[in-house]
């Protein structure tokens, strides 16, 4: 066994820090190869017309594209059964995009390829897939990569829609701030949820039957092991789609009144059943749970050197780069006696990783075998070399303390009220641009 293998036998992966990643899409109970590619349909068939929003044509082909998208990440069978049961909540979901994607043309926002290749790459990572594996895994079951790209473009550029909405009452007053933090104190105590949400739309009342229908499917494969971030990227129609799902920690009074009521009879990592709110259907996942205000935590501030391979490391037949890394790394681990060393040496390796991953709570970090090692590890100790596929990580933790995490900081707040009012213009400029459209839904 080589050197390199055999660290690989106890190795973690610093992209952990600070982060939760989910299953790969190819684990989500089913793998890619399981998936039964339908017949690709005719020229013909494709162009056929489902839906004209105001003067743009939304054709059979995206609706199948889209609906093929969905099975892929749900890790559900794509047979004609299946995709015809998805049709009408992923039609809807097109025409909504149309017009959202009107509204960035019309305003003259601009998204670049790079914003796209980015934020493809933050779902991938988020998820602890290898970049490239979405685009792999789209073509292998014959959706284009165009659908995906498509509805994130959307997503980004409606972030840039809202930005203009609010300019100029976008502001965060002192005054603002006083209030959240007068409601946080009363709040002090009670319960504090952390939580991600699936919102599922309901256009009129005559497409709740589709739209519910469309959520019980939504949760029978989330509940058979589809990752619940990747599947909320892609179906919810909230702000917080790109972050799958994630609203971070609630309090009582940031909830819906009916979502409210389900979670606090929920066991954490539970999803719910689909919750009737105002506009749609929501669900949820519990991630967490503690008491507003009383939440300690242990918190480090670490340095990190990384060492990056370049060529994906294969444990059996490593590269002499790949051995040369593994060498730099040991002496590092050997020689470094302070944070200050650690940053030098970052510097000096030329790693696009930053030498500070920001403060980190002990409590939340994702892989057990990198959590043992940070609170095993001595402050002003580095530790061994910690070995990736793509490359070989050393940390030292400069300080560790056990703070008061649950009071949040002015900034926090800040945050929050900015994130309710986005939330709520992208409503109601959604509803709008509903109300004046003109829509030609085919049979």
């Amino acid at each position: 066994m080589t050197a390199i293998s055999r660290s690989l036998a106890t190795a973690v992966l610093i992209a952990g820090l600070g982060g939760v990643s989910g299953p790969a899409l190819a684990q989500s109970g089913r793998s890619v190869a399981a998936l039964l590619k339908p017949p690709a349909p005719s020229q013909s068939d494709a162009a056929a017309i489902v839906a004209i929003v105001n003067g743009d044509v939304i054709s059979k082909g995206d609706v199948g594209n889209r609906r093929r998208l969905f099975a892929l990440s749900t890790g559900m069978p794509a047979s004609p059964e299946v995709l015809d049961r998805l049709t009408p909540q992923v039609t809807h979901q097109l025409i909504d995009e149309r017009l959202r994607l009107q509204e960035i043309q019309r305003r003259k926002i601009v998204v670049s390829d790079k914003d796209i290749a980015d934020a493809i790459g933050q779902i991938e990572a988020r998820n602890n897939m290898p970049a490239g594996t979405l685009r792999r895994q789209l073509e292998s079951v014959g959706v284009e990569f165009r659908t995906l790209v498509d509805q994130v473009r959307v997503q980004i550029g409606w972030k840039g829609v809202l930005r203009q909405v609010l300019a100029g009452t976008g502001d965060i007053t002192p005054a603002d701030i006083a209030d959240q933090e007068r409601l946080f104190k009363e709040q002090i105590g009670k319960p504090e949820y952390q939580v991600s949400e699936i919102f599922v739309p309901v256009a009129s009342p005559a497409a709740t039957a589709d739209a519910q229908k469309f959520a019980d499917t939504v949760i029978q494969q989330l509940r058979t092991g589809a990752p619940f971030p990747v599947v909320a990227a892609q179906f919810s129609q909230s702000q917080t789609a790109l972050q799958g799902g994630d609203l971070g920690w609630e309090e009582p009074n940031q909830l819906d009144p009916a979502v409210l009521k389900v979670i606090n009879e929920m066991p954490v990592g539970a999803v719910s059943n689909p919750i009737k709110i105002p506009g749609g259907f929501s669900i949820v996942q519990l991630r967490g749970k503690r008491e507003i205000g009383r939440d300690e935590s242990t918190v480090l501030h670490l340095r990190q050197v990384f060492f990056p391979f370049t060529t994906r490391l294969d444990p059996a037949n490593p590269t002499a780069q790949q051995k040369q890394m593994l060498d730099r790394a040991k002496d590092l681990s050997a020689t470094a006696k302070s944070c200050d060393a650690i940053e030098e040496a970052n510097k000096a390796a030329g790693s696009a990783r930053p030498t500070d991953p920001g403060e980190i709570r002990l409590e939340q970090i994702a892989s057990p075998p990198l959590k043992q090692v940070l609170s095993s590890l001595s402050e002003g100790k580095p530790s061994q070399p910690l070995v990736a596929e793509d490359g070989i990580a050393v940390v030292m933790v400069c300080s560790r303390e056990t703070k008061n995490v649950g009071l949040p900081s002015k900034e926090e707040l800040a945050d929050r009220i900015l994130g309710q009012r986005v939330e709520l213009a992208s409503q109601q400029l959604i509803r709008d641009l509903e109300r004046k459209a003109v829509i030609d839904l085919r049979s």
